[in-house]
């Protein structure tokens, strides 16, 4: 699974800060302990002492003699400053770190592998930045209304909205359950107002609590990001990279598409992530009011051809759910 690098930075900085706060409430703890109990400096230089002995005898031939016999003193002088501690009214494992995570010690791995805690960490910082950005959080499967569709059969469709629309929730919330890398890439479209935000917004809070990368942002704003990383004279650690992580993200959602202004550059963008995420088999989620004749007369043949051979089309019915909502 992947993550934004703004992401990854956030979790290493949260990381750094939970070490020296740990730290930082250690040494208060210790300055008061020696403040209180004077004995306790002298013990802890013992401590120290027994170390530096392993270190001189490394390559000893009865260096496994020594170890024993600094454990055993090591263990003792431990017990030494934890009666003296109790003695003075303090808990025995008081000068010990606490860490917010006492596994990796805050560093967020283990034996080079990701803790438990910095994977949920990364879980966390990514939905916020999700959620910050989009509808995400707001928008969900539980709040999703099929009553706002008529349940009648539309004469000019011939297709009763409500019914078309139940089948297409359903969809969508299967699609965010099961979802995975090999998931497919869908292509929601139809008139504005019908609920394809609400439905995308959904699928990426759901795919974002498993643990799944997703960038969900308009058309709009995915190119203005695009065009000034490119043109950007000098480079901006806001935007630099943003092309690398359209491409790698687990799931991309492009909200909107077909509003934004299009020129040479945008076109040749959008048909640049679209086709190297294909060519990853990476899915990508694209929520438009464009048909796909639409979307060949603004984009290009390549791209319309793309979305047709290899998104699942899914048609949006109803009236506009905004102007209704007014009524309701």
């Amino acid at each position: 699974m992947s993550y934004t690098r703004e992401t990854l930075a956030t979790v290493e900085r949260i990381l750094e800060e939970r070490r020296q706060q740990a730290e930082l409430r250690q040494l208060d703890r210790s300055e008061e302990v020696l403040a209180k109990i004077p004995a306790v400096s002298q013990l802890q230089r013992e401590l120290a002492g027994t170390i530096a002995d392993v270190v001189r005898n490394i390559g000893s031939a009865d260096i496994e003699d020594i170890v024993r016999e600094v454990s055993e003193k090591n263990l003792a002088i431990q017990k030494k400053i934890g009666d003296l501690l109790e003695e003075n009214g303090f808990d025995r494992d008081y000068l010990e770190t606490e860490y917010t995570c006492p596994a990796c010690r805050d560093t967020g791995y283990i034996s080079g592998e990701s803790c438990e805690c910095r994977l949920a960490l990364l879980k966390e910082v990514a939905l916020g930045n999700l959620r910050s950005n989009s509808p995400v959080g707001k928008a969900t499967f539980e709040n999703f209304r099929l009553d706002y569709y008529p349940d009648e059969a539309d004469p000019a469709l011939g297709v009763n909205p409500r019914a078309r629309m139940e089948q297409v929730f359903n969809f969508c919330k299967n699609y965010a359950e099961d979802f995975s890398l090999d998931s497919d890439s869908l292509y929601l479209w139809g008139n504005t107002g019908l609920g394809k935000t609400h439905l995308a917004s959904a699928i990426a809070g759901e795919v974002a609590k498993n643990g799944f990368q997703v960038i969900f942002d308009s058309a709009s704003n995915l190119m203005r990001k695009l065009e000034k990383e490119h043109f950007s004279p000098a480079r901006d650690t806001t935007y630099d990279g943003a092309q690398d992580e359209l491409i790698k993200c687990d799931l991309l959602i492009i909200d909107d598409f077909g509003t934004e202004f299009l020129t040479q550059f945008t076109v040749s963008a959008v048909y640049n992530v679209i086709n190297s995420r294909l060519n990853r088999n990476l899915p990508v989620i694209i929520n438009s009011n464009l048909d796909i004749e639409g979307v060949e007369k603004a984009y290009s043949q390549r791209i319309a051809s793309r979305i047709i051979g290899n998104y699942k089309y899914i048609q949006f019915f109803g009236s506009d759910i905004r102007q209704i909502k007014k009524n309701f």
